[in-house]
């Protein structure tokens, strides 16, 4: 089947910023240009680059145009979204690397935010996701058993918690936080992080219909990721 018009100009931009053609903060072709060159509407070509602007490729000044966006990775704040969903839609290659994996009493911290008794059994996990072999951020998750019963049996290289929660306990509630932390030395590991630099943490509890699902940590390096959203108000 052939591929629309407006993803072989995504994937035309795409392509032309790997190369290196069009560097970090450059402008790229209009509307206009790129409907010409592949003989598109301008609606279409309109349609290519604000899902390319939406994935954080690009940004777009009215009067001045579209230009290649920081080489930053860039997650929404006001979504709750697949971290492998928002590389794959960058044009990147998503990994994920378990580095833990294990059931645990839950301390009053983690019984608190989970909403379970103090030392009853929950599950936790801690995973490294990469861009492009790049690691962007550790992922720590601790899961009420009650609602992932079959947590721990999942294979995280292949499908994120993200998806595997939200098919057994779709979500219905989620709440976060944002801060500036410095990382222990573990996680500067884990996210191979050679001099000592901030990074983003979002702490994030997510419900079902029924309760409390989980209790998460993201922390990722202050120069690779960032958070980002958009807003539109009525009039």
């Amino acid at each position: 089947m052939a591929q629309p018009k407006f993803a072989q100009i995504k994937q035309y931009i795409i392509g032309k910023i790997k190369s290196g053609e069009w560097a970090e903060n450059s402008r790229v072709a209009s509307e206009n240009e790129l409907a010409e060159q592949f003989s598109v509407s301008r609606m279409t070509a309109r349609r290519a680059l604000s899902e390319l602007t939406d994935a954080g490729i690009l940004s777009r000044t009215q009067g001045l145009g579209t230009f290649v966006a920081s080489f930053k990775s860039q997650s929404n704040l006001l979504e709750i979204r697949n971290i492998a969903d928002e590389i794959k839609e960058r044009g990147s290659e998503h990994k994920c690397i378990p580095e833990i994996l294990e059931s645990m009493p839950a301390i009053a911290p983690i019984a608190i935010a989970l909403g379970v008794e103090q030392d009853s059994l929950v599950y936790r996990s801690v995973l490294v996701h990469l861009e492009n072999g790049t690691p962007i951020q550790v992922e720590e998750r601790f899961v009420n058993p009650a609602f992932a019963p079959g947590y721990l049996q999942q294979n995280f290289e292949q499908v994120t918690p993200h998806e595997y929660l939200c098919e057994v306990a779709p979500l219905t509630e989620a709440r976060h936080t944002v801060e500036a932390i410095m990382p222990s030395p573990q996680i500067s590991q884990w996210l191979s992080l050679f001099n000592e630099e901030p990074c983003l943490q979002v702490i994030r509890r997510t419900w079902s219909s029924n309760g409390v699902v989980s209790f998460t940590r993201l922390i990722s390096p202050g120069s690779k990721y960032r958070l980002g959203g958009h807003l539109t108000f009525k009039r």
